[in-house]
């Protein structure tokens, strides 16, 4: 059996063997867009691991012959000190489970290829902020911990020699070992910390709450590293080809200059809006632009990328459909109509009965009696009501007895306990592709991220020079961003446009346009289109 496939436009396997990341990276190279070469450590592979506690048989020899024609394909040498290959290794599962699981980055630069890249470019702080990254993203996959390795920095502040000390310490501690200092033993090694973080109690109870099978595995993703943190040319983001808040056709994302991909999802990092890349980088914004358009044009769907650019070259590093929901899901549906891409009946098939529950957007209602405690970013719309918890463990405790809300500085996968049970969620830090967003999208949850002078301390949270103890009554407004102190009225949007054109088909297909509820008029629809 083989357990490795290139990430080559030959390659024709499914997603449940290859993992849905790299099924899309397939997806992208037959596009003609960028993608940095590399491989894939099918599913398969990992069931096995699962089953026997360790590697299958013939895989380490698979993987240096994989690293072998990866050399060749960059002309680069894998752990060398002259033209040294650095790797990601990333997790990707057939089901999408963002967040759940480990990534390690610059995965290769040993000491000897650390010095090796300090010497090519010129840039000793950049390689040593590069090593510092791959031993703090390894650290935290192979301790199950958060591990801060300085991503907020971005380039580096020169301390990292002293922080490498410091991680390299942290990991004796706790593994008793140091880090392998050969990169072969490193790859090894981050396979199987991938592999295992598929049965981590954070990624168990995603999948049990999205009815995940446990048996499916995760693929890890081997691929070559582009450099977000090179130079003031270089930087990170992510991009929905459409706005994931309102439907509208615009593109919407983030982007950080000078740093890596983890620094955009940790939250620690401050982003910048998407639209400032058109006047930083504007090759790498007619590129991006241009990605989006055909990655749209294949789903026939809005859709989200992941991308990177090193000195001027952009490289897309991740595409999926991009899941809306409530409104914007409605209005995607209709403008995809409109715009021919797709035709009325699929429009109407792709809106479940269910999901127009979510259209009507509540809001906390604009009156002077309103006591806003903060305000941010709108990451996840909705309201919810509940009490402050300041951990995920406090979270689950106080959950027993009514709704809470979930703030925290950041939240990471090591949080998914209390993003599981809360009404909603808060962070200090982070954007529209934070963590805390992605998960609370993911799960339909409000969400406000990004309040810039909210403070989280044990038991206590501190904004707008006002401190409230954990247990406070709070109500968040995923659409505005806005906390407000107690429980203020709620209002619900009217009926938009796109909805309503929405159901005039829908009764145009079922023949019945008497007066009834939103969802039996879909249903309606459904069943005719369904079942005839």
């Amino acid at each position: 059996m083989r357990w490795i496939r290139p990430l080559s436009t030959r390659v024709e396997e499914t997603a449940e063997l290859l993992g849905g990341k790299a099924h899309g990276l397939l997806v992208l190279r037959r596009l003609g867009l960028p993608v940095p070469a590399g491989f894939v450590v099918t599913t398969e592979a990992c069931r096995a691991f699962l089953r026997d506690g360790r590697l299958p048989d013939g895989l380490d020899d698979e993987l240096a012959a994989a690293v072998t024609d990866l050399e060749a394909a960059t002309g680069r040498h894998f752990g060398g000190a002259r033209l040294p290959l650095a790797v990601s290794v990333r997790s990707g599962a057939g089901v999408s489970m963002p967040g759940m699981m480990n990534t390690i980055l610059n995965l290769g630069l040993t000491t000897g290829a650390t010095a090796g890249l300090a010497a090519e470019t010129g840039d000793s702080r950049f390689a040593l902020n590069s090593r510092l990254r791959f031993l703090s993203s390894f650290a935290a996959a192979i301790t199950n911990q958060d591990v801060d390795g300085g991503g907020a920095r971005g380039r580096g502040t020169g301390d990292e020699e002293a922080r490498i000390g410091a991680i390299e310490d942290l990991i004796r501690q706790r593994c008793g070992r140091p880090i392998p200092d050969d990169a072969t033993r490193q790859l090894e090694l981050a396979v199987k910390a991938v592999f295992s973080s598929w049965d981590t109690p954070r990624a168990r109870t995603y999948r049990e709450l999205h009815d995940v099978p446990h048996d499916l595995g995760t693929a890890a993703i081997v691929q070559t590293m582009v450099f977000g943190n090179r130079d003031e040319h270089s930087g990170t983001g992510v991009a929905f080809s459409r706005d994931p808040n309102t439907g509208e056709n615009v593109p919407f994302g983030e982007v950080l200059f000078g740093h890596q991909g983890e620094d955009v999802v940790s939250g620690r990092s401050l982003t910048r809006p998407l639209r400032e890349l058109a006047d930083r980088e504007p090759a790498v914004w007619t590129g991006l632009l241009d990605a989006l358009s055909r990655v749209e044009g294949h789903y026939r769907d809005a859709c989200y990328v992941e991308f990177t650019f090193q000195a001027g070259e952009l490289w897309i590093l991740q595409v999926r459909p991009g899941r809306f929901v409530g409104g914007a899901a409605v209005r995607v549906a209709t403008d995809l109509a409109d715009e021919r891409v797709i035709g009325r009946h699929e429009a109407l098939l792709r809106i479940s009965p269910r999901q127009l529950q979510h259209v009507r957007t509540p809001r906390i209602a604009t009156t002077e009696q309103v006591d806003i405690l903060a305000r941010g970013l709108g990451a996840c719309p909705g309201v919810a009501v509940g009490r402050v918890a300041t951990t995920a463990d406090g979270a689950v405790r106080m959950a027993a007895d009514g709704p809470v809300i979930l703030v925290r500085p950041e939240t990471s996968p090591h949080d998914m306990r209390g993003l599981a049970v809360a009404a909603g969620i808060v962070t200090a830090r982070g954007g529209p592709a934070s963590h805390a967003a992605v998960v609370a999208r993911a799960m339909g949850k409000p969400a406000v991220v990004g309040i810039g002078d909210l403070t989280v301390d044990i038991a206590s949270v501190r904004a707008g020079g006002r401190t409230i103890g954990e247990g406070t009554l709070v109500t968040i407004d995923g659409t505005g961003g806005e906390v407000a102190l107690g429980s203020p009225r709620i209002v619900t949007t009217t009926a938009g446009v796109h909805l309503r054109r929405l159901l005039e088909w829908a009764d145009d297909v079922s023949g019945d346009h008497s007066e009834r509820d939103e969802a039996r008029r879909l249903g309606a629809a459904h069943a005719v289109l369904r079942h005839g």
